[in-house]
């Protein structure tokens, strides 16, 4: 098991403490992605005084470059990038099938075409999960197959037999179980009988956590809100539950209100790198010439080491100037601020007082449109 004690709840927000190898990660917690053993611009030095306690990182791109050999020759995954906090992968089954024309897909596994060269490689079950406990994470994802939608009921219905039958055997090629902890991931699409099946499938696998995979991937916010809540109300309540590629402020917060206690995403320091900021009350462009003489924080109620040293005009002539330390400051700002809206609701959680934080931040962000 994987240490997951369940401290207090409010509505459906759950608030609760997972114990790691590398670590304790109080949740309900952002993960920042670093997918190829970096997260962009920040070091980790930097990433600790944000607030970061567990990062993710992507097997795929890892397996390609630097290579299994690079890593272990490191020490681990850990020591290779200087990292010393507990780290996630993703197995690389959304990369691997967001290449379409460049993978074969069969029971077996997947076989494809390199990004980067063009050399043909293959995945399966087993070795995915080889190769991440090989480089020491404290998290693996089973490797599932993640369909875009809208898809068919015949697409949908395949992957999830398929989800299934992967994580069957991905369970089965476990060697460091009490290291690394492997997550299974239910698919399904927008089809509640679907999700019902794969979550009872996986379920029964008895394994350390549970995401929620297949969404983000075309279907609307409210499609989205409804899947994870439905989904969530499947998994047990006594492991933790994590939702795949959510980082906007809104779909975070709803995330919580779900009773999903993780969550990852690019999107606040890819939003860093292409001078959008965002805040509690909205995002904006901080390169817009409304700021060049916005002498006030980027967001007047943040902590973060950006919002009490810098100015908006500062960052805006970064950006306007081609600055590299531009999208650096605004990426540790997105960053941090998600950190710090993670600790809030972990504190109204203890409280009790969840619906009212809940309700207060999203009247905010629809008074800012």
């Amino acid at each position: 098991m994987s240490g997951f004690e369940l401290l207090a709840r409010s509505g459906s927000a759950r608030r609760a403490r997972l114990e790691l190898a590398h670590g304790v990660v109080e949740t309900p917690t952002f993960m920042p992605v670093g997918t190829a053993a970096t997260v962009k611009g920040l070091q980790p030095r930097e990433l600790r005084e944000s607030g970061t306690q567990i990062l993710l990182a992507n097997a795929y791109h890892l397996r390609l470059r630097p290579g299994r050999e690079t890593i272990l020759a490191a020490g681990g995954l850990h020591r290779f990038m200087a990292w010393d906090g507990p780290i996630l992968t993703d197995s690389g089954g959304f990369q691997v099938f967001s290449l379409q024309d460049r993978r074969t897909l069969d029971p077996d596994g997947v076989t494809f075409k390199s990004h980067l060269d063009g050399s043909t490689h293959r995945f399966t079950p087993e070795d995915t999960v080889e190769f991440q406990e090989a480089i020491g994470v404290d998290i693996a994802m089973q490797l599932d197959v993640c369909v875009k939608l809208p898809a068919s009921g015949e697409e949908l219905a395949a992957a999830v037999e398929m989800t299934t039958a992967w994580a069957q055997r991905g369970a089965r090629a476990r060697r460091a179980i009490e290291r690394t902890h492997l997550f299974a991931i239910v698919q399904g699409g927008l089809d509640e009988r679907l999700r019902a099946r794969s979550a009872q499938e996986l379920v029964a696998l008895d394994l350390p956590g549970y995401a929620i995979g297949g969404l983000s991937v075309g279907e609307t916010r409210e499609e989205m809100e409804r899947m994870a809540r439905f989904t969530a109300d499947l998994l047990p309540a006594e492991k933790p539950r994590y939702i795949m590629g959510i980082g906007t402020v809104a779909d975070i917060a709803v995330a919580v209100d779900c009773g999903i206690d993780m969550f990852d995403c690019v999107y606040p320091t890819r939003c860093g790198r292409n001078a959008r900021a965002m805040t509690r009350s909205g995002e904006f462009n901080i390169r817009n010439a409304a700021y060049i003489r916005d002498f006030s924080p980027v967001d007047p109620r943040c902590s973060c080491m950006v919002c009490t040293t810098y100015t908006r005009a500062y960052l805006c002539h970064l950006f306007r100037a081609g600055e590299m330390l531009g999208p650096q400051l605004l990426s540790y700002h997105n960053v941090a601020l998600l950190h710090g809206l993670m600790a809030e609701a972990r504190a109204a959680i203890e409280r009790g007082t969840w619906p009212a934080w809940r309700d207060a931040l999203f009247a905010e962000l629809t008074r800012s449109r």
